[in-house]
């Protein structure tokens, strides 16, 4: 007999998270034999506890494919993490619920780490209440902090971005700073690990030199040398760059921006690194900054996706599907990096349990000695997951995305309150 097939996106979403459910959607659909509808949660699993499901077969074979050149969470995401089944079991009951309702027997969650968690979470629970689904988590996350896989769909359109961004900036910066601005500090995400911020490095060449101070997360934040090479960098060329991870620690561990609060994971919640910085440079140096934060600019930013991003976070999508028609319970497909030059990849699989609360950082060959900048160890792994153009169709002057019908499917269950649970 065949069985449904539900999808929900989780966490901050990224420029190409559609273009899995694209992937995860359109092979369904090829598997019209061996599957029968293809479901999708409104806003993550807050939307399979709340009954709240998407019928994806009422959209068009054209809008399912524009979807790979459309940012954002196509059907919502979330930020919501499951409690243990020793202290939730009412929650797990009303899943299976859903599920037995609606025939779900396969279940793809789109998402990073605590999505890993959540899916692994899911599954485990299905065996203790006997309920027969397969569950798959479809990577995602622009922090590229995933354990296994080689790199993290998401995160080489962001690191294109950064590295754009950077060069741009600092040419602008550069026609400036005889007799206005001298530092411009950008902040990027990337809470523990600083693959996002090494992504700033590409935008230095050996033809193309640049004055760029790079703060890791991984490496303990020091002011007084931290503002000896800035004072460095404008005596050489008369201005310098400043790209710093949100997550930069002092010796002490404890975040620059930390704001106090934490977030629905249970994350430090962060004010912003960027100010504090240059606050910093402007009380200690005497020179004139400006700072920005890249926020959802960077993961939002289809414009300027990489296209290499682009075919493996469809790659996943379609994969994923793959391995649940296999019955490949608890596991994900993951990006196995074949060579460098020429970029080579395939698709591998993972079980949830060697990804789930597992986290990526930096290895420290691929920061410079003094801490401020990449290695070329470092450029030859991030350099490939940028590669190629694949830019929107445009409308009018500005990308033409695609909004979806996003029609409910009929409720079979009570209404269920989250906040009650």
């Amino acid at each position: 007999m065949k069985k449904n097939l539900l999808y929900a996106q989780s966490g901050g979403v990224t420029s190409v998270i559609n273009a899995s459910a694209a992937g995860v959607i359109e092979a369904a659909r090829s598997y019209g034999a061996r599957i029968g509808r293809t479901f999708a949660a409104r806003n993550g699993i807050i939307g399979v506890l709340r009954e709240d499901l998407i019928d994806t077969d009422l959209e068009s074979k054209a809008a399912i494919a524009a979807l790979k050149h459309t940012p954002g969470g196509a059907f919502g995401s979330c930020r919501f993490k499951l409690k243990p089944f020793s202290e939730a079991r009412a929650q797990y009951e009303r899943l299976m619920a859903v599920f037995a309702a609606h025939d779900i027997g396969y279940f793809l969650y789109n998402g990073g780490n605590d999505s890993a968690d959540t899916a692994l979470k899911v599954s485990e629970m299905a065996a203790k209440l006997g309920y027969p689904l397969t569950c798959v988590a479809v990577p995602k996350t622009i922090d590229n902090d995933l354990a296994v896989t080689d790199n993290c769909p998401g995160f080489g359109s962001v690191a294109k971005y950064v590295a754009t961004s950077v060069l741009e900036a600092s040419l602008d910066v550069e026609s400036m700073c005889e007799s206005s601005t001298k530092v411009f500090v950008l902040e990027v995400m990337g809470r523990h690990a600083g693959w996002i911020a090494a992504a700033a490095g590409l935008a230095q060449r050996p033809d193309f030199d640049l004055p760029l101070v790079i703060l890791f997360p991984e490496i303990p934040f020091e002011q007084d040398k931290f503002l000896a090479r800035v004072a460095h960098q404008i005596k050489i060329y008369g201005y310098c760059t400043v790209v710093v991870s949100e997550g930069v620690r002092d010796a002490n561990g404890h975040f620059l921006s930390e704001a106090g609060g934490s977030d629905a994971f249970g994350h430090a919640q962060l004010g912003g690194s960027a100010p504090v910085i240059a606050q910093m440079i402007t009380r200690e140096l005497k020179v004139k900054h400006h700072w920005a934060v890249a926020d959802y600019l960077q993961r939002s930013a289809r414009h300027i996706s990489s296209k290499t991003d682009l075919e493996q976070a469809y790659s996943v999508g379609r994969v994923g599907v793959d391995l649940a028609i296999e019955g490949r319970n608890a596991t994900m497909p993951v990006i196995e990096r074949i060579s460098d030059t020429p970029y080579r990849w395939q698709i591998g699989v993972a079980e949830l349990k060697r990804v789930a609360n597992k986290e990526k950082k930096m290895p420290r060959k691929f920061i410079s000695k003094d801490g401020f900048g990449i290695t070329d160890a470092c450029r030859r792994y991030l350099q490939p997951l940028t590669l190629g153009e694949s830019p929107p169709p445009y409308r009018d002057g500005v990308p033409d995305y695609v909004r979806l019908l996003r029609l409910s499917v009929e409720r079979k269950l009570p209404i269920y309150r989250i906040e009650d649970a």
